[in-house]
């Protein structure tokens, strides 16, 4: 996945498309944000040119990360799904240039290069997917687990069961 590197604006004019899935084993910076580093992202990039005549990107990821719920600290699945509009500016004065002249929040401007990495772009936009507190929509029983864990024989009672002998 790393290798895959793209002429962003070339993409764009010849109505590009890709897309692949990536493990998230993959993925150094989200696998920071997440419990472990099982699953995998699916993603797809379409190139295209906006009706003012600016390159922009579709970018969509899907799959499912294991996070820490803030909450009860236990892991849970959580489903990506994601798109964005990329819109693409030569250099920065340029991208500020078509932001205010787009004037819509809903489409991001970025600087378009050409040699774009699609894995860098693919796990920015898994990481903006992310909820800023990861947390159940209602959390596991904790007291069961407590119970669960509490159930195990201490190794301290055979001990006292040697003494008693």
């Amino acid at each position: 996945m790393s290798a895959v590197v793209i002429d962003a604006f070339e993409f764009c004019r010849t109505n590009g498309i890709s897309e692949g899935v990536t493990p998230v084993a993959e993925m150094t910076r989200l696998t920071k944000d997440c419990a472990d580093q099982s699953g995998t992202i699916s993603w797809k990039l379409e190139g295209s040119t906006s009706k003012q005549g600016f390159p922009q990107i579709r970018l969509s990821v899907s799959g499912t990360v294991q996070l820490v719920c803030q909450r009860c600290l236990t892991p849970y699945a959580y489903k990506i799904d994601s798109s964005t509009l990329l819109m693409l500016g030569k250099d920065d004065a340029h991208a500020d240039e078509i932001e205010e002249m787009i004037d819509d929040e809903t489409i991001d401007v970025i600087v378009g290069t050409r040699s774009m990495s699609v894995a860098d772009l693919v796990e920015d936009e898994a990481l903006l997917a992310l909820p800023h507190t990861p947390k159940h929509d209602v959390c596991p029983d904790v007291a069961l687990v407590k119970a669960a864990q509490s159930a195990k024989p201490s190794p301290f009672d055979a001990l006292k069961g040697l003494k008693s002998e």
